[in-house]
């Protein structure tokens, strides 16, 4: 059987790069053929069957063939919330935080943490993501769990960036094993498609000798990973605690760099926003997640208007980048009352996604689809029904494409989903796994108070 496939029967989108900097092709009745982990050749599918007359077809049924998409932004431990009930009113952020997320955290055990993440693999690849960041947290279960996530990962055939969430919150004798956690996953990685940053909760759960630490002994060239700014509780309590707002704390702390990924941002003043422009580094919009929690919406318009690079994520609130993309892009046009609104940055942020995640993976041509790139191609189940150019791809996504089913979804080569099923992932068996997990899971999490101390009250 020959060893190169060649995905026809479609409408290849090359990129989501916008022509700022690549400009791409729409190519009808296009294919695309890989062998490997690598793409060989993209263009008219009479060509490419002339050239790969052996090659095993796998058809796209007219649908959209793009590139495999990216996540800059996920929790999977929190696939195991689903329907759970606190048991207590929550009026404000700093409530959410404390009696829903601060508790699953600490209630989960490396069980749950290897469930979670795979029940989060297969979402990804339902939802065509091949690349995805991940920010975890595991206070009872610290030591190993970044392995455990990352063997989800790479037996689903998914390209990860991996961090643990260093906070303070739980004392400081866990704050210092959250970053031995990073540094142990970074300094002893052995697999080629997965990452390690240095992660951090937020300013307000993180004292001054916490972070100085992280900063002296982040290796070289590592990512930071870390929330900014979701709520303005993040603001006023880092200034009452420290006397800097969050952006000034990072910064003097040498954490501001273009390897440093910002997630929400958004409750700052233009000054903070160009401050990180200056340093390059990425600010990650979450908008249904933000919207979740009732903390407000991230301006992205005005946001890159100030210089900075803004990507996408989903939070854990699903692993869909592309429905978040159609919420995000809706959201502000509803907050804007401007119909025409939306057009001068939104369609810009899967292309920023990949720009990101080439920082930190060594590939120059991630996110794209084009000869030597990584074979992570999906198809979109949304034939067009009207005229597609490169001048109008991003309205057929939101409108259209953003709420299809993905067909298939190959990551670097590998058929993850064929015709809307899972090749590798027994969905059905893992449910029910996740149902025998879950219900001692909840009993612990019901059983710890909730009540804890952040550094700002």
């Amino acid at each position: 059987m020959t060893d190169t496939t060649l995905l026809g029967n479609g409408i290849v989108v090359t990129a989501h790069i916008t022509p700022k900097s690549v400009e791409p092709q729409v190519i009808l009745g296009g294919a695309v053929a890989w062998k490997g982990d690598r793409i060989l050749r993209v263009g008219p599918e009479a060509d490419l069957r002339r050239e790969f007359p052996d090659a095993e077809f796998l058809d796209a049924r007219g649908g959209l063939i793009v590139p495999g998409l990216i996540n800059l932004h996920h929790h999977f431990y929190s696939a195991l919330a689903r329907g759970l009930d606190p048991k207590s009113p929550t009026q404000n952020f700093g409530e959410v935080l404390d009696r829903l997320w601060w508790r699953l955290d600490r209630a989960l055990d490396p069980e749950t943490v290897a469930i979670s993440a795979e029940l989060s693999a297969a979402d990804c690849i339902r939802s065509g993501c091949t690349t995805v960041f991940d920010h975890h947290a595991s206070p009872s279960a610290i030591a190993g769990s970044l392995d455990a996530i990352a063997d989800a990962m790479e037996e689903a055939g998914l390209s990860a960036a991996l961090s643990y969430e260093i906070t303070d919150r739980n004392g400081h004798d866990q704050a210092v094993a959250g970053l031995e956690e990073n540094l142990r996953f970074v300094l002893h990685r052995q697999r080629p498609r997965i990452r390690g940053l240095l992660g951090l909760h937020a300013s307000f759960t993180l004292r001054d000798e916490t972070m100085a630490l992280a900063a002296e002994r982040r290796q070289d060239g590592m990512g930071c990973h870390i929330h900014l700014a979701e709520d303005p509780i993040d603001v006023s309590a880092s200034k009452e605690a420290f006397g800097l707002g969050p952006v000034e704390r990072i910064h003097r702390f040498g954490l501001l760099d273009s390897q440093c990924l910002l997630a929400h941002g958004i409750h700052l003043t233009e000054e903070e926003y160009r401050t990180i422009a200056v340093h390059d580094a990425v600010i990650i919009h979450n908008p249904e997640s933000n919207a979740n929690n009732g903390v407000g919406h991230l301006n992205v318009v005005d946001t890159t208007a100030h210089g900075c690079l803004v990507g996408l994520g989903t939070d854990g609130m699903s692993s869909a980048v592309l429905r978040a993309l159609r919420f995000a892009f809706l959201t502000h046009r509803g907050l804007m009352h401007d119909p025409s609104s939306g057009f001068e940055a939104l369609p810009d942020l899967l292309a920023s996604n990949a720009r990101v995640a080439r920082r930190f993976f060594n590939e120059p041509l991630l996110g794209e689809l084009a000869p030597d790139a990584p074979a992570d191609v999906i198809v979109l189940d949304a034939p067009p029904p009207t005229a597609i150019g490169t001048e109008n791809t991003f309205a057929h996504l939101v409108y259209g494409a953003s709420e299809a089913p993905v067909r298939h979804t190959i990551a670097r080569g590998r058929v993850l989903l064929r015709d809307f099923a899972h090749t590798a992932i027994d969905t059905e068996r893992l449910a029910a796994r996740a149902r025998e997990a879950s219900p001692a899971l909840w009993d612990r999490f019901h059983a710890l108070p909730w009540g804890t101390s952040f550094l700002g009250n």
